[in-house]
């Protein structure tokens, strides 16, 4: 009698977390990474807005007055910064989704940002929300490192 394999999904036999891998290379790929999800974010933000800062035939009529450029600026220039520290982390431990964090931290920023008109204080505010947001899932992702490379006989506490 023939023996079905375990799976017939190639895809189910790879690694669960091939997302979760180390990535290094040039410090240019890295740059073109923050700067690529970064340009996602601020775009998907900004489309998520457009129904609050367009004509008021095409929605709601706009929440805040005020230009929209030194908003996307401003979250251009913070998804460049928590890029830089997702990728900085990546390229020495494995970090699990990193894209995904940088682009949803972005969004939400660009989004409420063009929808509200906050003022620079309060864009201080959203942008260190999202550095702790950041912040916290590097720390997991290196106390995960460490705890992988610690020798199975020990506990780890002294």
């Amino acid at each position: 009698m023939t023996e079905l394999p375990e799976t017939t999904n190639p895809l189910d036999a790879r690694d669960e977390h091939e997302d979760e891998r180390v990535r290094s290379g040039p410090l240019w790929r890295h740059a073109r990474w923050a700067a690529l999800v970064t340009a996602a974010g601020v775009a998907l933000g900004w489309l998520g807005a457009l129904f609050r800062i367009g004509p008021e035939e095409y929605g709601l009529p706009p929440a805040a007055p005020g230009a929209l450029w030194p908003y996307l600026l401003a979250w251009a220039v913070i998804g460049l910064g928590l890029g830089a520290i997702l990728r900085f982390v990546a390229a020495k431990v494995p970090v699990y989704s990193p894209a995904e964090v940088l682009l949803g931290t972005v969004v939400i920023g660009t989004r409420l940002s063009l929808g509200w008109r906050p003022e620079p204080l309060e864009v201080a505010g959203l942008a260190a929300a999202a550095l702790l947001l950041v912040t916290v899932w590097c720390a997991v992702a290196l106390r995960g490192a460490a705890a992988a490379r610690r020798p199975q006989g020990s506990s780890g506490v002294a």
